[in-house]
């Protein structure tokens, strides 16, 4: 574990500084994100939101260490990507960021508590497989699924899945959450449930999330809401009737 830092910079999880990012070369090269700076502290959920093809997610993708940007500065949790090997920048996404996608990404040959422990799989210094399994165990119960352990993807509800996506995004207690589009293949009753679900590991655990979302019943439930156009900044602020977050209250004082 990192040392702590007391002064207030220990407070920022995600500081990005002019970045920018292309793709394709020549008469096909499209800017996707165009000077982009931000800043999101510990304890926010925070929405990114726009139309398709805004940059929204792949600004998603290089937080969290999957794409990179072309120029800028990425700092997320105290690792700066610039300077941060493959390694480090492996473990940080392993230990210390979970990712919700909105196709889930389960492996059909595997239980729901097999996907669960997939980030054991991939982690170093791992732990006994006993201590492995009863954590996956817990975050299962945690997401309201202990009763479905046994079963495979192909068994469950969508709503099911993303709930064990989600509890294999947590199990190694991460400090980040990085979620596109998690409620995008749901029906309306089952993506609210999961709207609350994050709304818990906030405000229980104190999780920060970033969400890319399109749909307003998820940036209503965030403290703060990032509208993305044309590859920029164009909003950053609160959103009338949208939750504020104690980290959203602290920004804002």
């Amino acid at each position: 574990m990192p040392a702590a830092v007391s002064n207030e910079s220990a407070h920022v999880v995600i500081q990005l500084r002019d970045v920018h990012k292309a793709y394709g070369s020549g008469a096909g090269r499209t800017e996707v994100l165009r000077g982009v700076s931000l800043e999101v502290r510990a304890g926010e959920v925070v929405a990114l939101v726009g139309h398709s093809g805004s940059g929204k997610s792949t600004l998603l993708n290089i937080v969290g260490g999957l794409d990179a940007a072309d120029r800028g500065g990425v700092e997320v949790l105290g690792a700066d990507y610039r300077t941060a090997g493959d390694a480090e920048l492996a473990r940080l996404r392993n230990r210390r960021i979970g990712f919700v996608f909105q196709f889930f990404h389960l492996l059909d040959h595997l239980t729901c508590l097999g996907n669960v422990l997939l980030p054991a799989a991939f982690t170093r210094d791992r732990v006994d497989a006993k201590r492995e399994n009863e954590r996956a165990s817990e975050v299962l119960r945690r997401v309201g699924l202990s009763d479905q352990a046994g079963r495979r993807p192909a068994e469950l509800s969508g709503g099911q899945k993303q709930r064990v996506a989600i509890a294999r995004a947590l199990f190694h207690r991460p400090d980040l959450l990085l979620c596109d589009e998690p409620t995008g293949n749901l029906d309306t009753e089952t993506g609210r449930e999961v709207i609350e679900l994050f709304t818990d590991i906030n405000r229980q655990d104190g999780v920060t999330l970033l969400i890319v979302t399109h749909e307003e019943r998820v940036s209503s439930a965030a403290g703060r809401v990032i509208r993305i156009a044309d590859g920029q900044i164009a909003r950053d602020g609160q959103l009338e009737g949208a939750r504020r977050t104690p980290a959203a209250e602290e920004r804002s004082a």
